[in-house]
């Protein structure tokens, strides 16, 4: 009996994180992400609720936690704290400071949490894991982090951005939409209110970025759908 329900236990804990994790995850997401059937996720949402925990249905849409609730900060592996560690090495490579410094602040706090022992360890890896991008160590933007939480507050975005010859700055107001990284550098995907249309922004090309205190509307933006729209633009057309 207990060797079949250590898995479940320790399935009822991952799915709690989950919950935390997000502000909501369907029946379909939780079955899929543990391969378990529709109706071992109800048994496991009425277990988590028959606990105490305050599990809401939203019908059609899935579950999520009361707002207020927490549980007690959750204890990391230790293959999950090496892969915090190298994430960090990556990070400190990356030419975006507001980025580097946040996550710095971030990961401090969660080695803080850490047993003697495994700070320890984690030390001695954080001096055995190099990689060799970004060699001069160059900073070329500030402003991922602010752009980042305009992205998720739907913030326009006023910014004074370098042409690719370096000889005008343009002032424009964007509604930024996505993000990705290419050659060390962020690229940031906005509707530009100036050209009313969908365009890229390199962060290392903003000189001076301020977010608005207005919203827009979302343009449900999708990555699959934006690449087919660049590539028969730029690359299908001859």
């Amino acid at each position: 009996m207990a060797d079949q329900e250590i898995p479940r236990l320790a399935r009822l804990t991952a799915i709690l994180t989950m919950l935390q994790s997000k502000r909501l995850i369907t029946a379909g997401y939780i079955a899929d992400r543990f391969g378990i059937s529709i109706r071992t996720v109800y048994r496991d949402i009425r277990a988590l609720e028959s606990s105490g925990v305050p599990v809401f249905t939203e019908d059609g849409k899935g579950y999520s936690l009361m707002e207020d609730y927490r549980m007690a900060p959750v204890m990391l592996t230790e293959a999950e704290c090496n892969a915090l560690i190298t994430a960090e090495s990556m990070v400190i490579k990356n030419k975006d400071i507001s980025f580097v410094n946040n996550y710095a602040s971030a990961i401090t706090k969660i080695k803080a949490q850490l047993n003697p022992a495994t700070k320890d360890k984690i030390e001695k890896l954080s001096g055995l894991i190099s990689f060799r991008q970004n060699l001069n160590q160059d900073i070329t933007s500030h402003y991922l982090s602010e752009i980042q939480l305009a992205i998720t507050n739907f913030n326009p975005v006023k910014i004074e951005y370098r042409s690719e010859n370096q000889t005008e700055t343009i002032s424009r107001v964007i509604e930024p939409l996505a993000m990705y990284s290419t050659n060390e550098n962020w690229i940031l995907i906005a509707f530009c209110r100036l050209r009313d249309e969908i365009r890229s922004f390199r962060l290392d090309r903003i000189s001076k970025s301020e977010v608005l205190p207005e919203t827009f509307k979302s343009h449900n933006f999708d990555f699959e759908e934006y690449y087919a729209y660049y590539r028969k633009k730029y690359f299908d057309n001859p």
